[in-house]
């Protein structure tokens, strides 16, 4: 299929129809991955998919610390009054 570049503001862009949008499931955001000459888009659909049982697995494994302190040595609380 063949579509236009088309001027949006500053930047250029795709319009795609209503009938691609819906026949690939595309929202809001689709991931872009560009290989070997093409660019290839994907639609997202559900963003943060499977975060809660990644972030389960990282506290597990002790991997869920800080990374350091959230209050530093030298922090002046005075100065915020």
């Amino acid at each position: 299929m063949e579509t236009a570049i088309i001027k949006i503001g500053n930047s250029k862009g795709l319009r795609l129809s209503k009938t691609i949008l819906e026949k690939y499931n595309i929202k809001d955001k689709v991931e872009m991955i560009l290989e070997k000459g093409q660019i290839i888009l994907k639609p997202i659909d559900t963003p943060r998919k499977n975060w809660e049982k990644a972030f389960e697995k990282m506290h597990e494994n002790n991997d869920d610390r800080l990374l350091f302190d959230d209050v530093f040595e030298d922090e002046n609380f005075e100065e915020w009054n």
